[in-house]
């Protein structure tokens, strides 16, 4: 089913150093631009990490550090990727958990400020799991008809999610065609900051998401308990998490 957009919307897929979404670095990112008209613009790009690979993640993607060593930076293709990401939804697999928040952390130590709060997100792995509970190859077997070849390369990934979440509007009548719709099926949490550390409650207020202060008030924690919000600026917390945190403390002035 073709897709029903107002926007453009951008299938993307990351291999990484690592799942860490703080400390680890994009190896190769990939791209699939879809326009309301139907047309289509691909992207795949190598980068260089600037650290090691682990070589347990090469063994995942294929990619080592030879592969990358002469290959850009983030920060030297953040600004042209910005600009496909401009404007448009975004979708992956796995994506709303960990792709786009550590996209969100590249582009902040890059230093482009590219505002993703008003795109709408769409998760194709969690309506995989909530209608079928299985991986994005078989969900290309199930739903495809066809083995994914060069799984765990970010362009057979991307294009790969793309198909799939096409035949789910085919095979499920109560998908909507309608990215808004989507993308509220397929999120877990309604995050304020990508990392999903501060959420929405019920009546739509900035609530902490773990620890002590789980499901209270960002701006009552600040007020009752200054020093959490240094233990926070301090810690081990991405850079969106904390962008978005200093944000919520200002707005209390």
């Amino acid at each position: 089913m073709k897709l029903n957009l107002k926007n453009p919307i951008v299938f993307f897929d990351l291999e990484t150093t690592g799942v860490n979404i703080t400390s680890d670095r994009i190896v190769e990112i990939s791209y699939l631009k879809v326009f309301p008209n139907g047309n289509e613009v691909s992207r795949t790009m190598r980068i260089n990490p600037e650290m090691h690979i682990p070589e347990q993640a090469s063994e995942v993607h294929g990619i080592y550090d030879d592969d990358v060593k002469d290959c850009p930076t983030f920060k030297q293709v953040a600004k042209d990727v910005a600009n496909d990401f401009e404007g448009a939804d975004i979708a992956g697999f796995n994506s709303n958990r960990f792709d786009v928040p550590l996209l969100a952390e590249e582009f902040l130590r890059a230093g482009v400020d590219l505002d993703m709060t008003r795109r709408k997100f769409i998760d194709v792995q969690v309506i995989f799991h909530k209608m079928e509970q299985r991986t994005l190859s078989a969900a290309m077997k199930f739903y495809c008809g066809k083995e994914l070849e060069g799984a765990h390369s970010a362009d057979a990934d991307t294009r790969a999610t793309y198909e799939v979440l096409q035949a789910q509007l085919d095979r499920y009548d109560e998908l909507q065609n309608d990215i808004v719709w989507l993308s509220e099926f397929s999120s877990h949490t309604r995050n304020v900051d990508f990392a999903g550390r501060i959420v929405y409650d019920d009546k739509g207020v900035e609530v902490f998401n773990f620890g002590k202060y789980k499901g209270i008030p960002v701006v009552e924690v600040l007020r009752r308990d200054p020093g959490y919000y240094s233990w926070m600026m301090q810690g081990d917390f991405s850079l969106n998490t904390k962008q978005v945190l200093t944000r919520i403390k200002l707005s209390t002035k």
